[in-house]
């Protein structure tokens, strides 16, 4: 899919051959188009893709909740309201960099209202902070979009806060890649614990794995998914379903370990975002489908067949 990402658009480009002159500095169509318009849209799907299907594998882990998701700690409402903030001030039109610089400032400040409110509390005060923190960012997001002055700018916001990885640069690769990987990265060391924690907090403990504090697992699972996805929606508008679908599918490949599961989701997530990408460039016609619709629309049916099979099996 990454190949066919870089390979396929509206321009007919041989991508060998553009490879071979974007490697060779030379600056002909097809190197240009490879690489300054598929190469950043096709790592942004990757990376995330990969990020948001870990942190939904980490976070149902964790709380040992199908129905956990990177959204679910409000650092995407709070990446969102950054953005929004960007647009609203007028600050987007001074530089293109404002608007995933803003996003970035909204996750991280999330981030860190998320652990104080939380503090040495256990994952039930983990989920209403997040839920409470997640509901307070999407209210002032709301206001701020029903006090735009002016309509065009309140419908660019509405199109960034449904996500899109259209129009991407190297320089939002270079500004969300590497928070992305050292989230990822620190989400990954927690993958032992999480075995311990499936049979419970007390076995986990008496294993040798730290709960809370500076380093324990709670604060881990939540710095690496808020710097994580803080910095894949700072670049693309909040982009949902693919880390709360793709763990559920590859659950019962992995023996249901918790482990086991999260490289797999990682590449499952990267999969759907470039399906996802490829779809949206196949499916749009004057007005582009935003891929954070898309993943909605593939996401939803999922759950809607894990309910009937779910009643079915009961039955």
């Amino acid at each position: 899919m990454l190949v066919l990402s870089l390979a396929w658009g509206d321009s007919a480009v041989s991508l060998p051959s553009a490879l071979r002159d974007l490697m060779a500095g030379r600056h002909s169509v097809g190197a240009i188009i490879v690489g300054q318009l598929r190469l950043p849209r096709a790592i942004l799907g990757v990376s995330i893709g990969a990020a948001l299907g870990l942190c939904g594998a980490v976070m149902q882990g964790y709380l040992r909740n199908p129905l956990a998701d990177p959204g679910l700690l409000g650092v995407s409402g709070g990446a969102a309201l950054g953005a929004v903030l960007v647009f609203y001030t007028g600050l987007a039109g001074v530089s293109a960099l404002l608007l995933p610089a803003g996003g970035l400032a909204g996750a991280l400040l999330a981030v860190v209202l998320l652990l104080g409110l939380v503090g040495q509390g256990g994952t039930l005060v983990l989920l209403l902070a997040g839920a409470a923190l997640s509901s307070f960012a999407a209210a002032l997001t709301a206001m701020a979009m029903n006090l735009m002055p002016s309509p065009y700018a309140a419908y660019e916001v509405m199109r960034w806060v449904m996500g899109s990885l259209t129009d991407r640069t190297l320089t939002d690769v270079s500004i969300s890649l590497p928070g992305t990987v050292a989230g990822c990265l620190l989400m990954l060391t927690t993958a032992r614990a999480l075995d311990a924690l499936a049979l419970g907090d007390e076995v986990a403990e008496s294993m040798g794995f730290r709960l809370r504090g500076l380093l324990g697992i709670q604060t881990r699972v939540v710095v690496g998914a808020a710097v994580a996805v803080g910095s894949c929606v700072a670049v693309s508008g909040a982009i949902g379903f693919v880390g709360l679908v793709v763990p559920h599918l590859l659950r019962p490949l992995t023996g249901h370990q918790p482990s086991r599961l999260l490289l797999p989701s990682a590449l499952g997530g990267a999969l759907l975002l470039l399906v996802a990408d490829a779809a949206v460039r196949l499916l749009s016609g004057a007005t582009e489908i935003q891929i954070g619709v898309l993943t909605a629309l593939i996401g939803a049916p999922v759950f809607f067949h894990r309910v009937i099979a779910m009643r079915r099996s009961r039955a």
